[in-house]
């Protein structure tokens, strides 16, 4: 089984003060999780994101000329670049951190659909338990957050899914059997949105359309993620063994509140990716995929077709169903969640074109036009009213006293993966068959003696020296689980490298 995760930016602002400072105020969001002081763990050196997947090395990127500006416009501020990030990694393997103006929870590493999709629900309850204590110390429920990807005045910001793929993939097959896919995924993984945007006019009201990312997506590959966004992100940098694997990067998606959607947008990704390594996925080349994503998200009616390079036009669905079929044809009978994820595909692609009601609850996009057309009926407005993008933004509010998704959920609307019992429980731990479980377990037991982490790696200090838990192979479950029973079992960090250290030993 492939290893995945979510990376999700949410949406903060305060309602106490006529001027938020968003890079303060994810700052204080993401220490007000702690208990005790924050202390810097996380290694950036171990981060290149330069590297480009096509051969080559970029010169600079936005977020460098982000680290610049800080240190001339924000000098003034009592802290450095990296204080101001203010990483923590979590009990359950998880990262949670402050990217600039955006507070973000990394998943842990994830080999099953349920596990990611519990954890990426456990991310919005460690985000509104912060909340909760910063707006205690702030005397008021001021503090708000959006799981969602726009502030509705020209700025995006990213739910990033990420895959492990081998190395020995040529990155060209993974553009031909990706791209099509992504530019069509938004009629399962959209998350709604009312009217169109851009850096350059801000947002325009209007009609309805599939996807919150489409309006940024500028290229068609990239290295770059808040600059000429690509459609798919050409970043190489895996955070493992560089000689056997490559991280798959993907900006294109919105940040899902259905849990139904999320499973599917990852499920299915990983079943296109199961396709390109067997040499089976379909081929089909647009003739403008940066076009085509724009075109085909603000068509709620799904008619819209985009033309390919040999003349032929295919509409969202069309394309969605070309890959469901090969994939049905090649992947049935591989593991249990592969046949449930074959299934479910194919339904929601025929409900898409046949009874969409029956999606709602399961759907974001079709969920929040359900909900948005039935206030508009009631209020008797139209879809110019800009009413409906504070309408828009409330359905995202991780508040489950204000959020209209969770209100939803409430009144047992929506279709359910987890348990809130299984949600607080992966709040406390991380999967047990991956390394970021394994990484979860050491903060639990060794965080005292950890004086830096990245995603690899794990150095803790020990005796006259550093020690080190390297991860950049440790995939295969049953190793994750050997190595999680010795650290488990041991008394220090040293006792339990010698110990793995050791029986690894033994295996060789």
């Amino acid at each position: 089984m492939r290893l995945f995760g979510i990376e999700t930016e949410y949406g903060i602002t305060r309602d106490d003060v006529d001027g938020v400072d968003p890079v303060v105020e994810s700052m204080e969001l993401v220490r007000a999780y702690l208990a005790a002081s924050f202390e810097r763990r996380w290694d950036y050196a171990g981060e290149d994101p330069h590297e480009d997947a096509r051969g080559f090395r970029v010169s600079g990127l936005q977020q460098d000329r982000e680290e610049d500006e800080f240190e001339k416009r924000d000098a003034h501020r009592p802290f450095s670049f990296h204080e101001m990030k203010s990483d923590l990694v979590l009990p359950n393997g998880a990262r949670f951190y402050n990217d600039h103006t955006h507070p973000e929870y990394s998943t842990p590493e994830c080999r099953t659909l349920k596990d990611l999709v519990t954890q990426d629900r456990a991310g919005e309850r460690i985000l509104r338990r912060a909340a909760q204590r910063r707006n205690k110390a702030l005397g008021g429920e001021h503090v708000r957050l959006y799981k969602n990807n726009t502030d509705f005045h020209g700025h995006s910001y990213g739910c990033h899914d990420n895959y492990l793929v081998a190395r020995s993939i040529p990155f060209p097959n993974l553009v031909v059997g990706l791209v099509p896919f992504l530019v069509s995924r938004q009629v399962i993984a959209g998350a709604g949105k009312v009217g169109t945007e851009a850096q350059e006019s801000g947002h325009v009201p209007g009609w309805y359309q599939l996807s919150q990312r489409a309006d940024f997506m500028e290229a068609e590959l990239g290295v770059d993620t808040m600059h000429n966004r690509p459609i798919l992100n050409t970043r190489d940098e895996p955070h493992a063994d560089r000689g056997k694997y490559r991280r798959l990067h993907l900006i294109i998606g919105d940040a899902n509140m259905c849990e139904y959607a999320t499973a599917l947008k990852v499920g299915t990704t990983r079943l296109v990716l199961d396709l390109i390594e067997r040499g089976a996925a379909p081929v089909f080349e647009l003739d403008q995929p940066v076009t085509a994503v724009k075109r085909l998200s603000r068509d709620p009616d799904l008619k819209t077709v985009v033309k390919l390079k040999n003349g032929q036009r295919l509409s969202a669905v069309d394309i969605q169903e070309s890959y469901c079929d090969v994939a049905r044809r090649v992947l049935f009978g591989t593991d249990e969640e592969t046949d449930w994820l074959l299934g479910e595909w194919a339904e929601t692609l025929q409900l898409l074109a046949r009874n969409r009601s029956r999606l709602v609850g399961k759907l974001d996009w079709v969920t929040k036009q359900w909900l948005i057309e039935t206030f508009m009926r009631e209020e008797r407005i139209g879809w110019n009213d800009p009413w409906l993008a504070s309408l828009d933004l409330e359905y995202h509010n991780v508040n489950p006293e204000q959020g209209l998704y969770s209100g939803l959920e409430a009144e047992g609307q929506t279709w359910r993966m987890t348990t809130d019992e299984g949600i607080e429980e992966a709040m406390r731990n991380g999967p047990t068959d991956t390394r970021g479980g394994l990484r979860g377990l050491c903060v639990q037991r060794f965080s005292d003696q950890i004086t830096s982490m990245q995603w690899e790696r794990i150095q803790f200090v020990g005796g006259t020296r550093s020690r080190n838990l390297d991860m950049g192979d440790l995939f295969d479950p049953q190793a994750v689980r050997r190595c999680a029973q010795v650290f488990q079992e041991a008394t220090s960090p040293a006792e339990a490298l010698a110990a793995w250290s050791h029986g690894k030993d033994r295996e060789l």
